[in-house]
């Protein structure tokens, strides 16, 4: 038994392996298909605001999470369970703005980084974009807009990975004329 068990975390740090190793080749490639950083930025922006559009499905069917009630609630269900869920790390929820609209995200291990240098020359790309629009994208089909970027990068030096995360509307149903 002692064996199965073992297999299990051991297949699970294969798999995080592989989606880092399978990411970096994707950054690379959109690094040599595009002129810039910023292009490869908003390009990682868009994937990962599809991916969050279908992700947020899987989530809260595996989850049971119901209907959250305000932003910091949103908050501790990002880092408590969807962080640990799809990436195995809980990132801390800190900086709060005086409103209660706006906090930090701060991961002290970003998994996406693992075995990763950013050359001199791509000084402005943002490696981890991606999570920026999964957040964005699972967020919206749950009816809250939010501006999400990041602020601190340890691939540039800083000593923690920090994701800003801003409120901007509940976005309400527009029902077609007729069906209400």
């Amino acid at each position: 038994m002692s064996r199965q068990a073992g297999r299990g975390t051991e297949s699970k740090k294969m798999n995080s392996e592989l989606f880092t190793l399978t990411y970096g080749a994707l950054v690379t490639q959109l690094c040599k298909d595009y002129e810039n950083d910023e292009d490869v930025n908003k390009q990682l922006d868009k994937m990962g605001y599809n991916i969050g559009v279908r992700l947020i499905e899987d989530f809260l069917a595996r989850s049971n999470v119901g209907r959250c009630h305000d932003f910091r609630e949103t908050a501790d269900v990002i880092s408590k369970i969807a962080f640990k869920m799809y990436l195995g790390i809980t990132p801390s929820i800190t900086n709060w703005s005086p409103g209660g609209d706006e906090f930090s995200l701060i991961l002290e291990n970003n998994p996406l980084v693992d075995f990763v240098e950013l050359p001199d020359n791509h000084s402005s790309l943002i490696y981890s974009n991606l999570l920026c629009g999964v957040l964005r994208g699972a967020l919206e089909m749950v009816q809250m807009a939010v501006d999400v970027k990041f602020v601190q990068d340890t691939l540039k030096g800083d000593s923690v990975t920090e994701i800003r995360m801003k409120f901007i509307r509940r976005i309400e149903d527009n029902l077609p004329a007729g069906e209400e």
